[in-house]
């Protein structure tokens, strides 16, 4: 790839995005609609501009070409950005911060319909990372209040800013804490997208490399903390616990709460059709 070095001279928007496409053709799966976002982005303008604009100049080359570099290079584009699109929101990401997934709105989905049914008003989220869940629900629901948890600082600080950024510090709560050991408040139901990858699986760069590691490994089977988690919600007599899971958890999940006794889990699938989380009523 090209350096970056030295004085770049100004190029068209069509140069630029066959450049860059070329450049991100072995990071990405699309690297024409990439080019697209991180120019648009660039150029603070909507993609739309591009097509429009296409023999217009840009200046300022060599900071977009510092840009697709970084993506080249395997750097998740959210971080790039420091946004990420979800649900019906864009929330602040940042390194440390897990980047919110598609498949957790189908775990807020099936929350929702918990929450209607049984009029739910007192929650809690573990592992808050950027706010996602907390946010969505604190969205749909105004009478909900939610205590969120998180054992790393990170985290803490932006989902404050995306809390913030949606008014919504009257519903949602942070608390440093492991799972819920410092909630001790009553609770109806708890949520959570905790890490649950094996220590010894082998994930993407873009993701091993960049996304922190605390939000994804689990264990070293990878349930552990899932498992932990059951069995804290269970103890303090909590009646619904909502869970993302790996898709090859299913079977060692079943086992587990089979043991203990509850009164039903049920799980889901993604959108992939992998088997992706479990809502249990205790």
């Amino acid at each position: 790839m090209n350096g970056v070095s030295g004085a770049m001279k100004a190029m068209t928007i069509k140069e630029g995005l066959f450049w860059a496409r070329e450049a991100l053709h072995k990071a990405c799966e699309r690297p024409q609609f990439e080019a697209e976002l991180l120019l648009a982005y660039h150029l603070k303008k909507e993609r739309t501009y591009l097509f429009i604009h296409e023999n217009e100049s840009f200046e300022s080359v060599k900071e977009f070409k510092k840009l697709i570099q970084r993506r080249a290079a395997n750097e998740p584009y959210e971080y790039i950005v420091g946004s990420a699109s979800f649900y019906d929101i864009h929330l602040e990401v940042e390194e440390g911060v897990l980047i919110p997934r598609p498949e957790t709105e189908i775990l807020i989905d099936l929350v929702s319909e918990i929450i209607k049914k049984e009029n739910i008003t007192r929650i809690a989220e573990i592992g808050v990372g950027t706010g996602a869940i907390s946010v969505v629900l604190a969205r749909k629901f105004p009478e909900l209040r939610i205590i969120a948890t998180d054992i790393c600082d990170t985290p803490l600080k932006v989902a404050g800013k995306n809390i913030d950024t949606f008014g919504l510090n009257a519903q949602i709560e942070l608390r440093k804490s492991n799972l819920i050991d410092e909630v001790p408040e009553v609770l109806e139901l708890v949520v959570s997208n905790p890490p649950y990858i094996a220590e010894d699986f082998l994930l993407e760069s873009n993701v091993v490399d960049y996304e922190p590691k605390e939000a994804l490994f689990g264990g070293n089977v990878g349930d552990e903390l899932l498992k932990q988690i059951i069995l804290d919600v269970k103890a303090r007599g909590i009646k619904y616990l909502a869970c993302e899971m790996g898709y090859d958890q299913k079977e060692p999940l079943q086992e587990f709460v089979n043991e203990i006794d509850v009164k039903s889990i049920r799980f889901y699938k993604d959108l992939a059709g992998f088997d992706r989380g479990f809502v249990i009523e205790f």
